[in-house]
């Protein structure tokens, strides 16, 4: 199903004053049935961490991590159960993980003899088991499996997405008795950058000449598409372009 510019705008005026819980993912849906959830949590998280990235430096200046660390102590110093750390985060509209992540850092500045790296944070914030205090890891595992936008749970879930959906693709172009290349293919050939499949024949679809085809497991809106287009799309042009020009010179 194609969605127009019209309908995404629409979609995401919506968003601009909606907390990024799951319950407002339900009510997305109720306000437009047509579209699917996936589509509209794609859109939903995109829209909201366009936002987070807008107001991320405010949350970390040192005046507002000591202010949200100390409300978390005084939050878990009288009901350590309660979901201190959550509900600061949902107060402050910052992102239930990201807020996990600046209190485990200051806990851990507070009580280690050295820095934590960024790898002992990420491994905590994977496993919370190991960190080394009961009540902020259950307080960190609420955030973690609350989070719908950001984190390690949304992380795997994004990797398998995009695995999924990669093997759907390779699985149509058999199907349809392409002739392709995947990345590993490629890499082994020695391309640095390269897209899910090269078509060793091209294709038309709709009038256009298709060389290549690059899965993406989110939804595709303008700001996204700038993007992808200057990390990636590009360098996947140029070398389909050195490539045929490569072709024509040898025959």
């Amino acid at each position: 199903m194609i969605l127009t510019k019209a309908q995404y705008d629409e979609i995401a005026q919506c968003l601009v004053s909606v907390p990024p819980t799951r319950q407002s993912l339900r009510k997305l849906k109720q306000r437009f049935p047509s579209q699917s959830q996936a589509t509209l949590l794609s859109i939903f998280s995109q829209e909201y961490q366009k936002h987070i990235k807008r107001t991320h430096a405010k949350h970390h200046t040192s005046e507002a991590i000591e202010s949200y660390y100390q409300r978390y102590l005084s939050g878990v110093g009288k009901n350590g159960a309660a979901p201190v750390l959550l509900e600061l985060a949902n107060e402050v509209d910052y992102a239930p993980s990201l807020m996990a992540r600046i209190i485990l850092e200051r806990f851990l500045q507070e009580h280690e003899e050295t820095p934590p790296s960024k790898s002992v944070i990420n491994s905590m914030l994977r496993d919370p088991s190991q960190i080394p205090d009961g009540v902020l890891a259950n307080q960190v595992y609420q955030c973690i499996v609350n989070d719908c936008c950001y984190g390690p749970l949304v992380d795997c879930i994004k990797h398998a997405i995009g695995h999924e959906h990669e093997v759907l693709l390779r699985d149509l172009l058999l199907e349809k008795n392409l002739s392709f290349l995947d990345e590993d293919q490629l890499r082994a050939k020695g391309y640095d950058k390269t897209p899910d499949f090269i078509l060793q024949v091209p294709v038309a679809v709709e009038g256009r000449i298709i060389h290549w085809i690059e899965s993406k497991a989110s939804f595709g809106d303008e700001c996204s598409h700038h993007a992808y287009l200057h990390d990636q799309f590009w360098s996947y042009w140029n070398s389909a372009t050195h490539r045929a020009v490569a072709k024509s010179l040898q025959s």
